[in-house]
Parts: structure tokens; sequence; C-alpha cells
């Protein structure tokens, strides 16, 4: 008897079922992508926070002493911080997403499995780098003697939320794109950096005045001044501006896993 296995254009119950029913080859790939990115490196997971940690020297360096860039009150190294924790959570995992079926197309092209458990594996690694920057963030703030409130407890995890639905959604469609066009693993990384300065991680939106409403189009804009807010008490949350960005997170997941499952069935013909 021969079974054959269809994928669905839409994503169903049966979809997370059966994502369920391979937890372990998620564990695994999770893994698998923890032990690569650090296989023979001197401080290992450290370089989770190098890079976010040296990127704030230099940009408090160029940006806040050099410049004098406003930061809201805040001490422009913890401001800065900030948003550049959600922001390098963001970019990796919009990078990584949309690489992630090529990364593996060896795997794709031989043995059949969920497809989404690639995406759900490598952004699951991001989640990992962003709470120990937590926790590199929560010395900042005692060094700079900054108590966050208490609804930080609630905000945070509704917002990395949120960015994982804004770097996830375009990701998928990417990953699909990327399997017959490879040009999308050239092109996303300069994109992200040219939409990195479109985003107030190293400037407060209120600076932009007459052009604050294009920032605010940007779903990251909601996310990082709402993290600001929470934990740095620059001023109350912009729940309008913060619900707009789960819109977007909503239109562009959904749009994203609707794509993602309308390709696949041709992913394993043309990696």
């Amino acid at each position: 008897m021969v079974k054959i296995i269809r994928p669905k254009k839409i994503l169903s119950t049966e979809d997370f079922k059966e994502v369920w029913r391979f937890r372990e080859l998620l564990y695994f790939f999770v893994w698998r992508e923890y032990k690569i990115r650090y296989k023979q490196t001197m401080i290992g997971v450290l370089w989770a926070v190098f890079q976010p940690f040296i990127t704030m020297v230099v940009f408090s360096i160029f940006f806040g002493k050099l410049a004098e860039m406003p930061s809201d009150g805040v001490p422009y190294p913890l401001f800065v911080f900030t948003g550049l924790i959600f922001w390098q959570f963001f970019s990796g995992a919009l990078v990584d997403t949309a690489d992630s079926l090529v990364r593996y197309q060896g795997i794709v092209t031989k043995v059949y499995f969920p497809r989404l458990i690639l995406p759900l594996a490598v952004v699951t690694v991001k989640f990992v780098d962003l709470l120990i920057n937590l926790v590199i963030l929560f010395f900042i703030m005692i060094y700079y003697s900054y108590v966050p409130y208490w609804e930080v407890i609630f905000v945070f995890p509704l917002l990395f939320l949120l960015v994982f639905g804004v770097a996830v959604g375009p990701g998928l469609i990417l990953a699909s794109l990327n399997v017959k066009y490879r040009d999308i693993r050239y092109v996303l990384p300069f994109f992200v950096q040219l939409l990195l300065f479109m985003t107030p991680v190293i400037y407060p939106a209120s600076i932009a005045k007459s052009y604050e409403w294009i920032l605010k189009l940007n779903p990251m804009t909601g996310v990082i001044e709402a993290a600001r807010s929470s934990a740095l008490n620059s001023g109350p949350i912009d729940w309008p501006l913060l619900s707009f960005s789960g819109v977007v997170c909503l239109f562009f997941l959904s749009i994203g896993i609707y794509f993602f499952k309308k390709t696949e069935r041709f992913f394993a013909d043309i990696v």
C-alpha cells in the first residue's frame, strides 16, 4: 500500500497536530542550530551578547556623544540597547527564516516532515538569544538605577509575540521565494540594514516630527516604543500605535502562512 502525502494550501488544525507529532525533530533542529552556531568558538553563547553590546557601545559613542542624539531623558546606552535587543531578534529571525529551507535543502528533498518546523526552529534559537540579552539589559538598568514599571511583566511577552509575527510572516514568504530565486539571500541583509534607520532604534520616534507618521507605519516602531515606555519609564505606552503593530503582525503572519502552505508542494522539486 502506497500512502501519498499532499500538503494542504491553507493552515489547519491538522498542521498543528502534525508539528506536535514531529516535536522531537523540532527539538533536534533547535539543538543543531545552536550547536553549529557556536561550534569551535572560544566564548560560545556569549556571542549572542557580543553583537548587540558592541553595537550599543559604537552607537553610544557616535550618536550619543558626538551627535548628541536625544533619548527621551534616558541614558543613551540604556535607550539604544533596549531597542537593539528587539531589533536584533527581528532582523535575525527574518533573515534566518528566509534562508531556512535552502539551509536544509538536503533533508527537504529526501524526507517528509512538516516544513513549518524549519522556520520555527531557527526562530526558537533567536528567542534564546533574546532572553540572554534581556538579562544583560537588567544589569544595565541596575547600573543606571532604573526600575521598570510592574506592567513590563505582561507587556514584554506580548512584544515578543508581536516581533515573532512581524518577522516570521514576511520570512515565510521570502523563504518560499528563496527556494526558487536565490537573490533573496543577498538582497535581504542589505534591505534589513536600511530598515534599521527607518526604525527608532538609535533615535526616539518624536525626533522625526512631521515624518513621524512614516515611522508609525513600521510595526517595529510600536514594539520598541512600548518596550522603552514599560522598561525605562520614558512615558505612557501608546496603545493605539501598539494595536496597529498587532494588526500588522496578524496580517503578515496570515499572509506568510498562506503563501508558505500554497507553495509548499514545490519545495522539494526546485530547492
